[in-house]
């Protein structure tokens, strides 16, 4: 039987990614050590009272039921960490739950527009939020992030005739993959340009916790305005490492959370609950792990751009999110090329800057997800490698 699938589907590729899977895969097959830098899950543990929430709660019959909704607790978490943490006060009516940062990026464009209109994405940006656009039919529309920018949208110069056009953007920062942090005043502009041109912002706040230009991220939503402008996305899964326990937040706007819950009613009957319990532990229990885990991430980021800069290779510190950017040597036709040289002769696995779209071309994406004593192992197989002396 000969099958038709959907023009949608046809249009994902493996791509990168199976071609350097398969790639650590023969190296493994050959007795190669490998140092997998390419991933961003992170290697820290849950803390021990977001487990035992998690455990108590599997241990109740009753909780394996449909949720259906966001249980009361869960929403006064939410209200009580954005307090807390982000001085910003929230109603019970500006939060919701989704399976996970992923799962509602891929469904909110459904939402706000129909098929055929025009949204903004970054580029190079995370590969999900040109998903986004795909999954709600729309007609997508690069806005460019340059490193001479300090890889910050130029809002100024985004044509006029796709800002007519345009229902949303999609903004976020710390940025994943080139790793900056945006200043305060890029926000109170970016709100002022969305006000102008009737433009929702959606923010993705994933790592807001994990940044190094200062002791703390803040939130779209500590910025006056952004509420009448837009939503985040707020998740759990790096702050707190619960990335198999799929729960994040959209937090801003009624209206949208209004309509966004209501489409997700069509598909979802609400998040497992003893997931919700976890959740309510992070957002309330004490934060000494949060801070603790950032210091090492920091520690991390220290040693492993301090380490490659001493060998030749060039590579900014990070400003934040729990990855490392910056460009490839020179003498390499691609991005893809390097990555493959570099696995073949070192075992180092990084992601070429490609798989973020094509202004990532020339550079790669490394994860700080292994300890100091690793990255000095690792620094030493790399300078040994040769590929990085002038």
């Amino acid at each position: 039987m000969e099958f038709q699938f959907s023009d949608m589907v046809n249009q994902f590729q493996t791509g990168i990614f199976a071609m350097l899977n398969e790639k650590k895969e023969e190296l493994i097959r050959r007795g190669r050590k490998i140092y997998n830098l390419s991933i961003g899950t992170p290697d820290f543990s849950p803390a021990p009272h977001i487990m035992k929430a998690m455990q108590d709660a599997c241990g109740n019959p009753e909780n394996y039921k449909y949720s259906l909704r966001d249980i009361p607790e869960l929403i006064e978490a939410v209200q009580y960490r954005y307090k807390h943490r982000f001085q910003v006060d929230l109603e019970p009516d500006e939060i919701m739950s989704v399976y996970g940062s992923q799962e509602g990026m891929a469904h909110i464009g459904m939402a706000l527009c129909n098929p055929g209109d025009t949204i903004l994405v970054p580029n190079p940006g995370y590969p999900l939020f040109e998903m986004n656009g795909i999954m709600a039919g729309a007609h997508i529309e690069y806005y460019k992030i340059e490193e001479k920018n300090g890889y910050l949208p130029d809002l100024e110069h985004i044509p006029e005739e796709i800002l007519k056009q345009a229902k949303y953007m999609i903004v976020s920062y710390p940025l994943n993959p080139v790793c900056v942090c945006a200043p305060d005043e890029f926000y109170e502009r970016l709100i002022a340009f969305a006000k102008k041109n009737n433009i929702i912002i959606i923010h993705d706040n994933a790592y807001s916790d994990i940044i190094f230009t200062r002791k703390q991220g803040r939130s779209f939503l500590s910025f006056e305005g952004a509420k009448d402008v837009g939503v985040e996305f707020y998740s759990l899964s790096k702050s707190y490492n619960l990335t198999g326990a799929r729960i994040s937040f959209v937090i801003g706007n009624k209206k949208i959370v209004e309509k966004f819950k209501i489409l997700r009613s069509q598909i979802d009957y609400g998040i497992f609950l003893p997931v919700q319990y976890a959740a309510i532990a992070a957002l309330t229990g004490p934060d000494d792990f949060v801070e603790e885990q950032r210091l090492k991430y920091e520690e991390r980021n220290r040693a492993l751009c301090g380490g490659l800069r001493e060998i030749g290779w060039n590579i900014p510190d990070s400003q934040g999110t729990m990855f490392v950017w910056g460009r490839i040597p020179e003498g390499y036709a691609s991005s893809l090329d390097f990555c493959m040289e570099l696995m073949e002769r070192t075992g180092l696995i990084v992601t070429p800057g490609s798989a973020f779209g094509s202004e990532g071309e020339g550079y790669v994406r490394m994860a700080l997800v292994i300890d100091p004593d690793e990255i000095k192992e690792l620094l030493e197989v790399l300078k040994a490698s040769n590929m990085f002396q002038k």
